[in-house]
C-alpha cells in the first residue's frame, strides 16, 4: 500500500485559491491513477479531480475551469490548485491513489477547506 498525507487546507474567502499537496510513500506512486476526492457535511464523497499515470486529467462538472490536477513523479507528490473558490467547496478533501493492476486503493487523512466570508 502507499501511505498518502494530504496538507493546504484553511480557510479563505469567497473567490480566493488554496493549493492542496498530497505527498505520497512507496515506490509505485508513478502508476497510480491519483485523484482528490471531497465529502461536506451530510453528503456523499464525490470525485474531485483525477490524473492517471501518464498526465491526462478529469474534473467533475463543478470545478471545471476552476481547479487544477497536477502531479510530479520525482517528488511522489499530487496537487490541487483550487482558484474562484465558493461557499459549496467547502468540505473535507481526500488524496486517493488508484492502480487495479497493482490492488491499490489508498487514502489520506484528508485536509479541511473552508470557503466563508
Amino acid at each position: 500500500q502507499v501511505q498518502l498525507l494530504e496538507s493546504g487546507g484553511g480557510v479563505v474567502q469567497p473567490g480566493g485559491s488554496l493549493r492542496l499537496s498530497c505527498a505520497a510513500s512507496g515506490s509505485i506512486f508513478s502508476i497510480a491513477t491519483m485523484g482528490w476526492y471531497r465529502q461536506a457535511p451530510g453528503k456523499r464523497r464525490e470525485l474531485v479531480a483525477r490524473i492517471i499515470p501518464r498526465g491526462d486529467t478529469d474534473y467533475a462538472d463543478s470545478v471545471k475551469g476552476r481547479f487544477t490536477i497536477s502531479r510530479d513523479n520525482a517528488k511522489n507528490s499530487v496537487y490541487l490548485q483550487m482558484n474562484s473558490l465558493k461557499p459549496e467547496d467547502t468540505a473535507d478533501y481526500y488524496c486517493n491513489a488508484l492502480s487495479v493492476l497493482y490492488r491499490l486503493d489508498s487514502w489520506g487523512q484528508g485536509t479541511q477547506v473552508t470557503v466563508s466570508s
